[in-house]
């Protein structure tokens, strides 16, 4: 028996050399695997994959940061919140980060921070990231539509609305919200009503201004009536007011709402009032929030495609830290999805026309009108049962 001395000797750790051997490539092509270069076939992609893992080969991201003058790191600013939208795209991006090989590093901003945008960007900065990401921006200054100039020097991507900052290399990814407010609307006027009445975010997002454009855009386009603007606070205790409000208008008959929890409210509050959805008015949200589907009546909503953005993103941040010189990489608008529950169905049938008082109906208020029952055809008395 050997005694030991207490002071065991872990293996050496594997080297991208032992990689290349035991997949039979040179230790350029392990690199060029490992950097997700083109000119590398799959199956020779996987055989590195695969005797990478079999070694349990780590790259070494910080000699590969001295040798490229990069940190492999990715800065985020996203709003500190717990809402459903911006923090599923928060989660859509950790886990597109994860596959590039990069690290994340996220500042929180509030509202009403008078840092804002430009504070937790230069604080990003200080720690040496090599992108930015900029997700759900909200305007610091509401009603100046002026951009945030960052003072940087390495991509800008903002995810989930339309670009909010000026910077030197910006992009954008996730920026449909119009389109797929237009498709919400949409739906509802194919139903068959009039028009649509509309729950907004508020208005300080430029998300939440991106819905109400394309809500307003499709109505104007289709020539109809475009109702005033009632805004919430994406809570649904704000959608519960804003359904108390509109209960009370016999007009009401579609509302798009900027999101789900808006729209969750405005439901229980549209059934306390005795306006049944959907047989009286329907309602649309957005996110697609889990709960949505269990809610009474299933909510009928448009579905955020948060991990496809994010990864669409990310790829061109990406693709632009490593290759400065090169065209960016082509962006495509995101799918729409409008997921149809039970909470939207054609418009209630229009009340029947009283200006002309018909047999059996009461007459308009303020007329005249006979209401005795008509006489019998042998012109006796009526008779009553």
């Amino acid at each position: 028996m050997t005694r030991g001395t207490g002071r065991g000797k872990s293996a050496p750790a594997p080297r991208s050399v032992d990689v290349a051997r035991l997949a039979g490539v040179s230790q350029k092509t392990v690199s060029r695997v490992f950097n997700d270069e083109q000119y590398v076939s799959a199956d020779v992609r996987r055989r590195v994959l695969e005797a990478a893992e079999q070694l349990g080969y780590r790259r070494n991201n910080a000699a590969r940061a001295l040798a490229s003058g990069r940190t492999r790191s990715i800065g985020v600013v996203t709003l500190g919140t717990a809402l459903y939208g911006p923090a599923s795209l928060l989660m859509g991006v950790e886990r597109a980060v994860r596959d590039t090989g990069y690290a994340l590093r996220v500042v929180n901003t509030m509202e009403g921070d008078p840092a804002g945008i430009a504070g937790a960007v230069d604080s990003l900065l200080d720690q040496g990231v090599d992108g930015i990401v900029i997700s759900e921006p909200i305007d610091e200054e509401e009603g100046t539509d002026s951009d945030v100039s960052l003072r940087v020097d390495v991509p800008v991507l903002v995810l989930g609305a339309p670009s909010a900052v000026a910077a030197p290399t910006l992009l954008t990814a996730g920026d449909g919200a119009d389109l797929m407010a237009r498709t919400a609307t949409e739906h509802l006027l194919e139903l068959g009503h009039v028009t649509v009445h509309h729950l907004a975010g508020p208005q300080r997002w430029f998300a939440a201004r991106d819905r109400l454009n394309g809500w307003r855009a499709t109505l104007t386009a289709r020539g109809r009536d475009v109702p005033p603007v009632t805004e919430g606070d994406w809570s649904a205790a704000s959608g519960y007011r804003a359904g108390r409000e509109l209960a009370r208008d016999p007009a009401v008959t579609a509302v798009f709402a900027a999101n789900d929890d808006m729209a969750i409210g405005l439901i229980r509050a549209l059934t306390e009032a005795g306006r049944r959805v959907p047989e009286d008015v329907s309602v649309v949200g957005f996110d697609d929030v889990p709960v949505a589907a269990y809610v009474t009546p299933p909510l009928t909503t448009v579905r955020q495609p948060f991990d496809t953005v994010a990864q669409e993103g990310l790829k061109r941040l990406v693709h632009a830290v490593e290759n400065p010189d090169a065209d960016p990489v082509p962006s495509s608008d995101p799918p729409v999805d409008l997921v149809v529950r039970a909470s939207t169905a054609p418009p209630p049938p229009p009340p029947p026309n009283r200006t002309t008082p018909a047999r059996g109906r009461r007459a308009p208020s303020g007329s005249r009108g006979d209401t005795s029952p008509p006489p019998l055809p042998d012109g006796g008395p009526p008779s009553h049962h």
